[in-house]
């Protein structure tokens, strides 16, 4: 009945989108400094501090932070006379890590603006949430998205990415999908484990509790740095 429910709700938002998107402006991303004496201090003038989680990350012992920053530019939150939000947010994110000194503070070992997409279309809903997008987990740190459109689309899903410090680079060691398309009922999930090669799929439907389970080998086992991903709602393994 749950499955039920939650198809009828979104069968209710989704519609055809029925106007032209506005334009959104460009937006440059700074580099980050390379060391400072807290987490805040890696916070540009014009950014936020917007998730924060802290766990080792390298194997050393110390405390390390894995977080997301993410621009407060008034000219990048964007009137929209259309569908979807009369104002929605397009200002960029920055995921970054840094690593505990022995000294104290800390000093920057990866930024990416690529994984966590830009906001762009008014009736897309925001790829990430802070309380539930990042977090740390054995040694590893995971980052969560979502895809949801208002108007304009039916398919749903979000999607999980875990990395971990190896080879002296962030390189993923997990992918997992789920994707529900809100007019047919249809569901599907991908569980990919890039250290064992071995990748499970999962499809069925909202409406029944039958699903069928399928594994797989994965075909290029090729370790992948974080930098190499880019979009991180658009990039898929080679499944």
């Amino acid at each position: 009945m749950k499955r039920i429910a939650i198809l009828a709700a979104a069968l209710a938002a989704a519609a055809p989108a029925a106007a032209q998107d506005p334009d959104i402006p460009p937006a440059p991303v700074p580099r980050l400094k390379a060391e400072a004496v807290s987490v805040r201090g890696f916070v540009p003038p014009g950014w936020g501090l917007e998730a924060e989680r802290t766990g080792d990350l390298n194997g050393d012992g110390r405390i390390d932070a894995v977080f997301v920053l993410r621009g407060e530019d008034p000219k990048l939150v964007i009137a929209n006379d259309s569908l979807g939000e009369p104002l929605f947010n397009t200002n960029p994110r920055i995921l970054a890590v840094a690593f505990a000194r022995p000294s104290g503070g800390y000093a920057l070992a990866m930024q990416d603006s690529s994984l966590i997409p830009r906001r762009e279309i008014p009736t897309q809903s925001d790829p990430f949430e802070a309380e539930y997008g990042l977090k740390i987990e054995r040694g590893a740190f995971h980052v969560r998205l979502e895809h949801f459109m208002s108007a304009g689309g039916w398919g749903m899903f979000n999607v999980t990415y875990i990395f971990r410090w190896q080879n002296n680079r962030f390189e993923l060691i997990g992918w997992d999908r789920n994707d529900t398309t809100r007019n047919t009922g249809e569901m599907r999930t991908a569980s990919v484990n890039f250290s064992t090669g071995r990748v499970k799929i999962t499809t069925g439907n909202i409406e029944s509790d039958d699903e069928k389970v399928e594994w797989r080998t994965l075909r290029d086992r090729r370790p992948i740095a974080i930098e190499a991903i880019g979009d991180g709602l658009d990039w898929e393994p080679p499944l």
